[in-house]
């Protein structure tokens, strides 16, 4: 059958039946468009069917193998790669393709056979561009690499981000980018998962030219001309050619490795140093070598949890779907929490109003956002547009024009209560009205407020920008459609959303202060600090509890804490009178640069812990209180489910993300056995590690 000959826009129809039925465009392919334009140039056009992205499936790379087998035979002046979606070019591999796989042998054929594609597609022997727009990542990436050119749209992003799901590229990215760029450059793209925005990949060699929409006719006739310079590659592939030299290098990739990702724990990393170490310069090897260390990975214990944790968090950002109708957000308290909440929904489009009684802390909030638009937003006119959408609002106006409200004033049930009734009579119908407490039940706060309704919970945690998790607390009294808006908004300023049920300390801080007051315990006899913290980061915390409390504010911590023991039945270990002096004296942790530890500008002073090896069971006296603290939880209903709380848990504590969960984690681990342990731990040191009855549902406990 004929190719038909139609016009690029044709081309990138959303629907190949609105080419009309004379453009009769391939012979059976599902997810291509294949289509000739007048000037004898190929188009290629991925639009993967039934799904709003492009990924690469097995069956995506069957069909372009067929479709590489036309072009060879259509002979074309070149052949141009582009994307119908409009979200972007390709998001990578179809994860799904990843989950469960245990047998090595066989994912290495299914790599060997998606390789031999790109491979046919590398050698053709006309021009061959990828045009990209929005993301290019992971396989998305190393099919565009296997093009003879790359030009991208304006806004487009590059990256690797396998080494986030425990694996390193897998299809010729790890021979194919170290020869195009910088190789110590393409080696930290691959290692850290960062993406390059178009500048910064036009600046590194990654693409030949950024244009706009309107100019890619333009840039495609010049590539199929020639008038595209040929990548050359950078000069320090020769340098680093040397195997003396590409030694030491690795070493100090290892090193920086380290700081942040323990090789017992995430071993991808390390494997890539391996390969660019032992194969760099002889692609052919490398590409075995990927293959396989590829599929060993693929099929080992860290990437398979990882893969888990990526649909965790698709859940959550499944909830955070729809239109939450709120334009303007009126923060009151321009405290960290508040000025941080402030900046970041400006940051991400919305309008905001920022009152505080303290004038001055609403200048520094501003002076925070400003900084922090400086670091993280991309463009000038970007920057501006975000102050200019943060309004310091010092007479509190904004209250009666915003959709939404989000208190976050000091964690105070009276003080709120009293914000609460002189906001409410000023808000306009419909708003809704937001606390960002901690810990404290909305029941103790919906009595003063005459719309309890739309009286609701918004948790952040701190640091805002970094942490992605918002529990969004519902009671007996809020409608079901509030709920659903408050997860839309977490879902329209790019949060994850964790629907939790009013209780004392909801979710997160629940199950976080057990492991905190037990590490004050165990300091308490004698344990120094440091070697606790290590523990816990030898486990697989990205830090220990104590700089944990630390960080969060021992202020906080105190408070929470004094609610939970007054508030529940479960024993809790005993808050020591020293913190609660610390406290008094002002010692609340980092933001007052001392605490548990002392801080300056690098950070906590501590002791040298080179030698600490802590003994596994200073890890269980930390980790297991915070694991039946979970399942107490999930019996008691504040989440609705097992998925839900390990999300929860993963993204508001950092809870051992190569772990899969806490409740994955006591499942692999076995359940009878992680009962018996604490039972051996409350003999030792007392009820507070008496087992949950809720073990029971999660298995047989003997």
């Amino acid at each position: 059958m004929p190719v038909a000959t139609i016009s690029a826009a044709e081309l990138l129809a959303p629907r190949v039946m609105e080419l009309g039925p004379a453009a009769k465009i391939d012979t059976g392919s599902a997810h291509w468009r294949l289509a000739r334009d007048a000037q004898d140039v190929a188009w290629l056009v991925l639009d993967r069917a039934g799904e709003s992205a492009n990924t690469l499936s097995e069956a995506v790379m069957a069909e372009l193998d067929t479709l590489l087998g036309k072009i060879e035979a259509m002979k074309p002046k070149g052949l141009v790669i582009r994307s119908a979606k409009k979200g972007g070019f390709i998001a990578g591999a179809d994860i799904r393709d990843f989950a469960g796989v245990g047998d090595a042998a066989e994912v290495e054929k299914r790599m060997t056979r998606a390789h031999a594609v790109v491979d046919r597609l590398a050698a053709l022997p006309m021009p061959t561009l990828a045009v990209v727009h929005g993301h290019c990542l992971g396989g998305g990436l190393e099919l565009a690499l296997a093009c003879k050119h790359r030009i991208a749209i304006d806004g487009a992003s590059f990256g690797f981000p396998e080494v986030l799901l425990g694996l390193h590229p897998g299809l010729g990215g790890t021979f194919r980018l170290p020869a195009l760029i910088d190789p110590l450059e393409a080696m930290t793209m691959m290692l850290t998962g960062k993406t390059a925005h178009t500048k910064r990949a036009k600046a590194l060699g990654l693409i030949d030219a950024l244009v706009e929409e309107r100019h890619v006719k333009n840039a495609v006739a010049a590539a199929m001309t020639g008038k595209l310079a040929e990548p050359r590659g950078s000069w320090k592939s020769g340098v680093l050619g040397f195997s003396l030299t590409r030694e030491f290098a690795a070493r100090k990739m290892r090193a920086e490795v380290a700081k942040r990702a323990p090789e017992a724990h995430y071993p991808a990393p390390y494997r890539l140093i391996d390969l660019w170490e032992k194969h760099s310069g002889n692609a052919k090897a490398m590409q075995k070598a990927e293959i396989k260390s590829f599929a060993a990975l693929l099929t080992g214990e860290t990437a398979q949890n990882l893969i888990r944790v990526f649909f965790l968090r698709e859940g959550l950002k499944a909830q955070g779907k729809g239109d939450s109708g709120i334009a303007h957000v009126h923060v009151i308290g321009a405290g960290t929490m508040g000025g941080d909440i402030a900046a970041w929904c400006a940051a991400r489009g919305l309008k905001v109003t920022l009152t505080d009684i303290d004038t001055e802390a609403i200048a520094r909030a501003i002076g925070r956002a400003a900084a922090f638009y400086d670091k993280r937003l991309y463009t000038g006119i970007a920057r501006r547009d975000a102050l200019d959408r943060l309004v310091a609002d010092f007479s509190g106006d904004g209250a009666a024009h915003a959709d939404l409200v989000i208190e976050a004033v000091a964690e105070n049930a009276d003080i709120k209560r009293k914000v609460y009734k002189a906001i409410a009579p000023r808000m306009k119908a419909g708003a809704l009205l937001a606390t960002n407490t901690s810990s404290i039940p909305l029941e103790q706060l919906r009595r003063s407020v005459p719309f309890p309704e739309r009286l609701f919970g918004l948790h952040f945690f701190n640091p805002i920008t970094r942490m992605e998790l918002v529990e969004v607390v519902g009671h007996g009294k809020v409608a079901d459609a509030t709920l659903a808006r408050a997860r839309a908004f977490c879902g329209a300023i790019d949060r994850l959303p964790a629907p939790v049920k009013s209780a004392p300390g909801f979710l997160v801080n629940r199950v976080l202060t057990p492991y905190l007051l037990e590490a004050l315990v165990m300091q308490d006899q004698g344990i120094d600090k440091e070697t606790i913290d290590q523990a816990a980061v030898d486990f697989g915390m990205p830090m220990g509890p104590i700089e944990l409390a630390d960080r969060v504010g021992l202020d906080i911590c105190l408070e929470v804490a004094r609610m939970l023991k007054s508030s529940l039945k479960t024993p809790m270990p005993d808050i020591p009178e020293w913190l609660e002096k610390m406290v008094a004296d002002g010692r609340t942790g980092r933001k007052a640069g001392k605490g548990l530890y002392e801080y300056d500008e690098t950070g906590a002073a501590k002791k040298k812990t080179d030698a600490l090896t802590p003994h596994a069971s200073l890890s269980d006296r930390l980790i297991l209180p915070l694991l039946n603290a979970c399942v107490a939880c999930l019996r008691e209903g504040i989440v609705a489910d097992e998925a839900t709380l390990d999300a929860a848990v993963i993204f508001g504590t950092g809870f051992a993300p190569f772990r899969g969960g806490p409740l994955h984690y006591a499942r692999s681990r076995g359940v009878d056995e992680v009962v018996a342990q604490l039972r051996r731990l409350q003999e030792k040191h007392g009820d507070r590690f008496a087992a949950d009855a809720g073990w029971a549902q999660l298995g047989k406990v003997s």
